[in-house]
């Protein structure tokens, strides 16, 4: 009772709702236009790029970020970025170029071209104020002598230099690999600065035999000023059009220059490649909308109500944008998906309210027609509209752990408000009018007066064919011209009795199994997508360089820093078991074991405090080979007895070329020890920063939208109009997200960002077409099954069919942009809507004859009063003998 009362009041407001938007049609079309001139100035005057990738990509409260804090506070991040190796995530202003040999070519006979190539980059200049600043103006400088920080391997290859000049042959300068000895006598790692190594055979040192790359890195000094960091930028902009021109200098090299601004550029690529494609989209589903709208009858075809539907969408879209901008919104392009997901919502509700209209009674006036189409349609469109808000607030909350998935969630949200007003408002004005022509029988197209019929069978055939109002086509056995629309003929004449045919339901059974073992097996295999390439444009200079860096200096992980907090007895024993063990397995580049094996090789003990830290400030310390371990100590005096209160070590682990997973690993294995260790430490390197628990950061979003939506629908049981359709709803939208979760696993789409954005947008898609078609099922009261599906098909197909054909057409442009971010949104959408589709007019129409609700009831309850009828007939008849004679 309860259900019939909520359903028959919000009927009864949406009607007053549809009577008053046609008595006041100018004033509905004029408010919403108005809202769009004013929001959109702000759009063009106040647009800003968000700059900051971490913030918005990263997890917003993630561990690693405590981790860095604290490392910093220990010892300089910016001083110590040269040793801590990170692939694409290397903190403050940097240059950074590989140089490429020729197949089968060795890199290290090249060395003096790559040191011209090393002193035109010292040599560059860059002007700022009328003063010229060069690499040793901008670079970080080494504690112990100030002097530039560069790379290890640009000794090695003066080494190999002066080898060449005095006529050596490079065997005599031995390098070995990944830790080589230079020429002061230091020990340095270089695994991430030579690449595609060939080692000889049978060495015991790891002699290099060749090499097919080289990686050099400039870092820059970053103090935090705007005006340094304006000089970093401009340099890091010459850097990358100096290697631009000595790539046409040297054609016997490849280079390939990143610098810290070409993330973020070749991130805000996308939306610049993306503006043409978006404006193709957008004419593709206008001429999509304006056909699908269209019927040969001139008078009830609406091509205009699609083509306005549409606009209505965006117009709406464009005061969302407007409203973000004026709360100071940045934009970043994973807000591309925003007018994609605006128009697939919002144009189900402009096919939903046409294919409303065309269901009420002719005869009456144009503004019953529209309170009936409200009354009809926007109840359900109210229900998906509220469920939309709830999913997508659910990912605006703080629960959110990154900031892209917050910042697109609540643009979505203002979206849908902003849609459902719009639709409403401006599109039922437009509605309103519409129908005002009808009415009076103007041209849908010409809007000039139809003529009569025999005034027409006077006229040429062309004439005519313009001209058609459907009079020939309308008997009094048809009540319902709208039934001539293309789409709802073939559904009523074709598929209807195609689907639901005994032969086709074990082919459909066999093809959801297929389709549910297909997502069940991609369910197994998901993947996270913390790689920062799935979100660039396809063919940056970013993307080729990680490409390249990945095939040829992914032999070893991002360098570890391993800090030890509290003072430690080094000395002990056990101390030095200890740290033994936690470095098990890495490539170490260690003060501690640098100093085990000097106190081994001059056979000195040093097994109490004051010997151990004595020997090692007095002695070890002091030799050239060893004086940079001093910024890997921190040593604190109490009177006259030093301490060592902190120290790191840096790890390298070996992996494949699958770096960034394994680095995750080792994330997860080292953190854990630090809890149960006697050794209190913490390790960091920037690259955990963007992978911190990624996984789960990523997920939650969607995982909370879900449960928001089903919490929802089980809590509505009882106050929906049938309880069957919540339950038949939440089955069909599971198996719908499942499958495009699973499908999209298996084509290579992994758990980013804008997939998770599309997983939760496909949850409220299923929900939008799903729920009218199944709602108007287990209301049926038809006598079986079969042909309740068949009314259900015939009421909502056409409208399904129209909003995901549209939606579908408008995606094929993004297949063209050359975007990684862009291929996510189309592989995602593309499965989303297809998915949805299978299921509304293959799997639901099939599955919905087997199971509940039964239709048994209905049947009993027609007979009952068919035979109540037959008795009160035969009644009148005995009492009324002559009437029979009469007949």
């Amino acid at each position: 009772m309860l259900r019939q009362v909520i359903h028959r009041g919000l009927q009864s407001f949406f009607y007053k709702l549809g009577l008053f938007v046609s008595r006041h049609p100018v004033f509905f079309l004029t408010v919403p236009a108005v809202l769009t001139i004013i929001f959109g100035f702000s759009l063009l005057n106040r647009f800003q790029p968000d700059t900051d990738l971490e913030s918005l990509v990263a997890p917003s409260h993630s561990l690693a970020k405590i981790e860095r804090s604290l490392a910093s506070s220990l010892f300089s991040l910016d001083q110590s970025k040269s040793q801590l190796y990170s692939d694409l995530h290397t903190p403050g202003r940097y240059g950074r170029v590989i140089l490429l040999s020729k197949p089968g070519g060795n890199i290290l006979h090249q060395a003096d071209v790559i040191l011209q190539i090393h002193r035109a980059v010292l040599e560059m200049k860059v002007n700022y104020k009328g003063y010229n600043y060069t690499f040793s103006h901008l670079c970080v400088l080494r504690n112990q002598d100030k002097k530039c920080v560069l790379d290890d391997i640009i000794s090695v290859l003066e080494d190999l230099r002066q080898a060449a000049l005095s006529n050596k042959t490079t065997a005599r300068v031995q390098v070995s690999y990944p830790n080589t000895k230079l020429k002061d006598g230091r020990r340095s790692f270089i695994g991430h600065q030579l690449g595609g190594v060939m080692e000889v055979p049978n060495s015991k040192d790891q002699r290099v035999k060749s090499a097919r790359a080289i990686q050099i890195t400039y870092y820059l000094q970053t103090y935090g000023s705007v005006t340094q960091d304006l000089i970093g930028e401009k340099w890091e902009s010459e850097f990358c059009k100096l290697m631009h021109k000595m790539q046409l200098d040297h054609q016997d090299l490849q280079l390939y220059s990143l610098a810290s601004f070409s993330l973020w550029k070749d991130f805000h690529q996308t939306s610049l490649l993306a503006r043409g494609k978006i404006l193709v989209s957008l004419m593709l589903i206008l001429v999509t909308a304006t056909l699908s709208s269209s019927m040969k009858d001139c008078l009830r075809s609406k091509p205009f109500l699609g083509l306005l539907g549409v606009l209505t969408i965006c117009i709406s879209s464009v005061t969302a944008a407007g409203i973000f901008f004026i709360t100071d919104g940045k934009y970043n392009s994973t807000l591309l998906g925003i007018p994609f997901f605006a128009m697939g919502h919002g144009t189900k509700g402009v096919f939903e309210l046409l294919s409303g209209w065309r269901r009420t009674r002719e005869n009456l006036p144009f503004k019953d027609r529209v309170a009936d189409a409200y009354s009809d349609v926007m109840v359900s469109y109210t229900m998906t509209s509220s469920l939309y808000f709830i999913a997508f607030g659910m990912g605006a909350s703080p629960f959110t752990n990154i900031e892209a998935v917050k910042v697109f969630c609540q643009n979505m949200c203002v979206s849908i408000l902003l849609n459902y007003f719009y639709i409403f408002s401006f599109f039922g004005s437009c509605l309103v009018f519409a129908g005002q022509l009808e009415q009076n029988r103007y041209h849908s197209i010409f809007c000039c007066k139809i003529p009569s019929a025999e005034y027409l069978d006077r006229k040429p055939v062309w004439f005519q064919t313009m001209m058609n109002d459907g009079h020939q086509h309308t008997s009094h056995h048809e009540t319902n011209p709208y039934q001539h629309h293309f789409i709802q003929h073939f559904l009523r004449e074709h598929y209807n009795e195609w689907i639901t045919n005994i032969y086709v339901k074990p082919f459909v059974v066999i093809l959801y199994l297929i389709y549910a073992s297909f997502s069940f097996m991609g369910c197994l295999q998901i993947n996270d997508g913390a790689n920062i390439i799935n979100l660039l444009a396809s063919e940056s200079p970013s993307v080729s360089y990680a490409l390249i860096q990945q095939k040829y200096f992914s032999n070893y992980s991002p360098v570890i820093g391993f800090y030890i907090y509290e003072p430690l007895e080094y000395w002990n024993g056990t101390v030095q078991e200890d740290l033994k063990t936690l470095s098990q397995g890495f490539n170490t580049v260690s003060w501690i074991e640098q100093y085990y094996q000097y106190l081994r090789v001059g056979n000195i003990s040093a097994t109490n405090k004051s010997d151990f830290i004595s020997i090692l400030q007095s002695s070890f310390l002091k030799k050239p080979e060893f004086q940079h371990f001093k910024n890997d100590i921190i040593f604190s005096k109490a009177g006259d007895e030093n301490n060592i209160i902190a120290s790191r070590l840096y790890l390298v682990a070996r992996t494949s070329e699958n770096t960034q997973r394994e680095a995750v690993e080792l994330l997860e294995k080292l953190r854990p020890l630090s809890l149960i260790q006697s050794i209190k430490f913490i390790v960091f390197n920037p690259t955990f920063v963007f992978m911190d628990h990624y996984g789960l950061s990523v997920t939650m979003p969607v995982l909370i939208s879900g449960f928001g939506i089903l919490l929802v629908l089980i809590l509505t049981f009882f106050l929906v109009i049938h309880p069957l359709g919540n339950f038949w709803l939440i089955l069909s939208v599971t198996s719908i997200e499942l499958g495009v979760l699973g499908l999209m696993t298996l084509w290579n789409v992994d758990m980013d960002c804008i997939s998770i954005l599309c997983l939760i947008y496909t949850l409220n898609f299923a929900i939008d077409h799903c729920a009218p078609l199944l709602y108007t099922f287990v209301l049926a009261t038809e006598h079986t099954r079969t042909q309740c599906i068949k009314n259900s098909l015939q009421e909502h197909g056409t409208a399904i069919l129209q909003n995901v054909s549209s939606f579908l057409i408008g995606l094929v442009p993004l297949l063209f942009v050359p975007s990684n971010l862009t291929f996510t949104l189309f592989k995602c959408l593309l499965l989303a809507g297809s998915c949805t589709l299978l299921h509304c007019f293959v799997i639901l129409p099939v599955f919905l004859t087997f199971f509940p609700p039964s239709k048994k009831h209905h049947k009993k309850k027609k007979r009952a009063k068919r035979k109540e009828r037959e008795e009160i007939e035969c009644i009148e008849i005995q009492e009324n003998p002559d009437h029979v004679t009469a007949v």
